[in-house]
């Protein structure tokens, strides 16, 4: 049996469609679709079922990418490790959200492209949750960091770290505020206080108020700008409260610059996700970097 079609079909399986396949091996549509027709013609067997959008897999078609994945994956990291030897520097394409992956994920991975580092070279692009999962899937990054945790065969995610959100505001707005009625009122003294967020939706707010407060946020965004750091720009200056990570603000808060309105015993969390697509952690420089990227983790949460 050919490896190359071997290869095809296991790309289909976890892609889920024929487009999205071609994509990731830089082959045609037509010409995905001739391999798979040849390898099916070759078992005898029909191996996905065609549907309107993407392609599901028969039993037969679970069971041989249950079978042949793990060797094709095996493959890729002899072929990787061999060419890992010939350069000593490969490039890792990287995408996540614009403040952890600037304040967290770069500076930690940086420790590799050094002269005493071990051969990596960084390209990172900033996008939503949303962006860099569809990028990642369709082969512009190695590896993406998500809020999101993806579906499907494709794209395999491990947890990486929760950050803690914490209601800030500048002194003179916490002044202004008989905080220890917050959680007795379930937010209503926030009433009138401006909010400063990320987006229309208000979802950083919207998320703490449901967590804490077990209500819904009546304001409107005063201030909307799309990068937390400015969130945290604009709160210093005195625009008003935001919903801002702990790792972000901390620095802030130490200085007396924003104060915490609230310290709910159960802080509202959000999980990070380290995701790949599936097999791709057989190559040298996306393993060493999803595994410094862990490791370094370990002292975010």
């Amino acid at each position: 049996m050919d490896l190359a079609l071997l290869r095809t079909f296991v790309t289909v399986h976890r892609a889920g469609s024929f487009t999205r396949a071609a994509a990731l091996l830089g082959l045609s549509q037509p010409a995905v679709t001739s391999q798979i027709r040849t390898l099916e013609r070759q078992l005898g067997r029909p191996l996905f079922l065609r549907q309107a959008r993407g392609v599901t897999p028969t039993s037969i078609g679970d069971e041989l990418a249950h079978r042949a994945a793990p060797h094709l994956d095996a493959l890729v990291e002899i072929a990787e490790t061999g060419l890992e030897e010939d350069s000593s520097l490969r490039t890792l394409h990287l995408a996540g959200p614009p403040e952890f992956t600037a304040e967290r994920a770069l500076p930690a991975l940086t420790e590799l492209t050094g002269e005493d580092g071990q051969g990596l070279a960084l390209r990172a692009s900033f996008g939503t949750a949303e962006e860099v999962l569809e990028g990642l899937a369709a082969g512009h990054h190695d590896l993406a960091i998500s809020t999101i945790l993806p579906r499907g065969a494709l794209l395999s995610a491990t947890a990486l770290c929760d950050e803690e959100h914490v209601l800030v505001a500048a002194p003179r707005w916490a002044e202004r505020i008989d905080i220890e009625k917050l959680p007795r009122t379930g937010g209503s003294v926030l009433e009138e206080v401006p909010v400063v967020e990320v987006h229309e939706s208000l979802p950083l707010v919207s998320r703490y108020w449901a967590s804490v407060f077990d209500s819904r946020p009546v304001a409107t965004g005063t201030v909307v700008v799309p990068d937390l750091r400015a969130v945290l720009a604009c709160t210093v200056a005195g625009a008003g409260l935001a919903v801002l990570p702990r790792y972000l603000c901390a620095a802030a808060l130490e200085r007396g610059e924003v104060i915490a309105l609230h310290e709910p015993p159960v802080p509202p969390l959000r999980t990070y996700f380290l995701v790949v697509r599936t097999g791709t952690l057989a190559m040298p420089h996306v393993a060493r970097a999803h595994e410094w990227l862990q490791r370094a983790a370990k002292d975010w949460c």
